[in-house]
C-alpha cells in the first residue's frame, strides 16, 4: 500500500537531482560552445613554460616548455595556434592549439619583446630590441619573409587596423618608426616622449597615442605626416591604454594615481579622472555593456566601472593575490572574465552576468608567477 507514494518521492527526488546536475553543468560550460569546439586559456609561467587551461573542464591540461623566457604571446587571429616570443632565446615560437605542442621556433634577432599580426593573419611582425630590426614572418611558411632596420632598441611593434601601417616603439632614441606593412619601407620617424613602450592606433589609422611606463605624459602622433602633435599631461605614470571601440575615448590606467583618466581622441584633451582603488593596473572593456573591468594588484580585487557614467559598480570581485592581466572569453556575449593571479599562481575565472551579480567562479592553479594571458576558441 505504501510503495506507490514512496516510489513517487524517490522518482521526484531523482528527477530533481538530474535537473540540478544539468543546471550546474550549464553553469560551468560556456553556452556558445558547439560539440567539437574547444576553449583554452594560455598562461605563461616563471619556468619558461605555458600552462594550458581547459575552460570547459576548468582545469589545467598541459604545461608546455617554450625553450626560453616568454616575453609576450598572442592567439593567432585565424589559425588554431598560439604565437609568442622569447627574449632570451631570440626566437618567435608557435604552439599548436590542437596538440598543445611547440610546432616551430623562428629566429628573429636578439631580445624580442612583442609580437603583432596583420588583420588577415597572414603575417606576424616582431621587433628585436637587441638587433634593432623589424621582422615580417609568413605565418603559413613559418619563416621570416622580410626584415628592416629600426631605431634604437625597438621594444614593441603595432599594426594598424587596415593592415597597411606598422609602428615600432624605439625606446632608446625616443622615436616611433612608421612603416609600410607590405614592404617594410620606413615612411617617417616621429620624436616622442622618453622610453616609449606601447601605442594605441585610432580605427581610421590617422593618429597614434604613445605611452611610456616612466613618464606622466602621452604623445599624440599624426601618422599621415609622421609628426608629433602634442604631449598630454597625466595624473600619474600609466600602466595600460584601452581604446573605446568607437574610437572616441582612450582610457589610461595608472597605479600611481590610483585611477583612470579619459582622453578625448578627437580633440586630444585630457578629460575625466576616476578613482578606482589602490593600484589599478590592467583592464578589459566589455564593449556591449560599456563596462570596464580593472585588476587591482594591491587589493587583490577586480573593479567594475561604467565608463559612460564614470561610475564604479560595487562590490569589488575577489581575484586572488596580485591580479594582473585579464581577458574576456572570445564569444559574442562574454560569459567569463579570466584574471592572472600572479601572487597565488592561479587563473581566476569570474562569471559575468547581466541578470545577477558577477562573481568568482573558481581559481585554477597554473604555476609560479604567471604573467601573460591569451585565450583561444577553436
Amino acid at each position: 500500500m505504501n510503495r506507490p507514494p514512496k516510489f513517487r518521492v524517490v522518482f521526484l527526488f531523482a528527477l530533481l537531482l538530474v535537473a540540478t546536475i544539468i543546471v550546474l553543468a550549464r553553469e560551468h560550460r560556456p553556452s556558445f560552445l558547439r560539440p567539437g569546439l574547444r576553449l583554452y586559456a594560455y598562461v605563461s609561467t616563471s619556468d619558461n613554460a605555458v600552462s594550458v587551461v581547459d575552460l570547459v573542464k576548468l582545469a589545467t591540461v598541459a604545461h608546455v616548455p617554450v625553450g626560453g623566457s616568454v616575453a609576450a604571446m598572442r592567439e593567432h587571429p585565424t589559425r588554431a595556434e598560439l604565437w609568442g616570443v622569447s627574449s632570451t632565446g631570440s626566437f618567435a615560437w608557435i604552439l599548436d592549439a590542437r596538440t598543445s605542442q611547440i610546432a616551430a621556433r623562428i629566429p628573429v634577432g636578439a631580445l624580442p619583446y612583442s609580437i603583432d599580426f596583420s588583420p588577415d593573419g597572414s603575417r606576424a611582425y616582431v621587433a628585436a630590441s637587441g638587433s634593432n630590426t623589424l621582422s615580417a614572418i609568413d605565418c603559413v611558411a613559418r619563416r621570416v619573409a622580410a626584415t628592416a632596420a629600426t631605431g634604437s632598441q625597438p621594444v614593441a611593434v603595432r599594426v594598424s587596423s587596415d593592415g597597411k601601417l606598422l609602428l615600432t616603439l624605439n625606446k632608446k632614441d625616443a622615436t616611433v618608426g612608421i612603416y609600410d606593412a607590405a614592404t617594410l619601407r620606413l615612411r617617417a620617424t616621429a620624436n616622442v616622449i622618453p622610453d616609449p613602450e606601447d601605442a594605441a592606433i585610432l580605427s581610421d589609422n590617422t593618429i597614434a597615442f604613445v605611452m611610456s611606463r616612466s613618464q606622466k605624459r602621452l604623445s599624440v602622433v599624426d601618422l599621415r605626416n609622421g609628426q608629433l602633435l602634442t604631449n598630454l599631461e597625466l595624473a600619474g605614470v600609466p600602466s595600460q591604454m584601452i581604446l573605446k571601440p568607437d574610437g572616441g575615448e582612450l582610457y589610461v590606467l595608472s597605479p600611481e594615481s590610483h585611477g583612470l583618466q579619459a582622453i578625448n581622441t578627437w580633440t586630444h584633451e585630457v578629460g575625466d579622472y576616476v578613482v578606482l582603488g589602490s593600484a589599478p593596473t590592467r583592464g578589459a572593456l566589455l564593449a556591449d555593456t560599456g563596462e570596464l573591468y580593472v585588476s587591482d594588484t594591491a587589493s587583490g580585487n577586480v573593479t567594475r566601472l561604467d565608463v559612460s557614467f564614470r561610475r564604479v559598480i560595487p562590490p569589488p570581485i575577489p581575484a586572488g593575490q596580485n591580479p594582473g592581466a585579464l581577458r574576456f572569453d572570445p564569444s559574442d556575449k562574454a560569459r567569463l572574465l579570466l584574471v592572472v593571479s600572479q601572487g597565488s599562481g592561479e587563473l581566476s575565472v569570474i562569471r559575468i552576468s547581466a541578470d545577477r551579480a558577477s562573481g568568482l567562479l573558481t581559481m585554477i592553479p597554473v604555476g609560479d608567477q604567471p604573467r601573460e594571458l591569451a585565450v583561444k576558441l577553436f
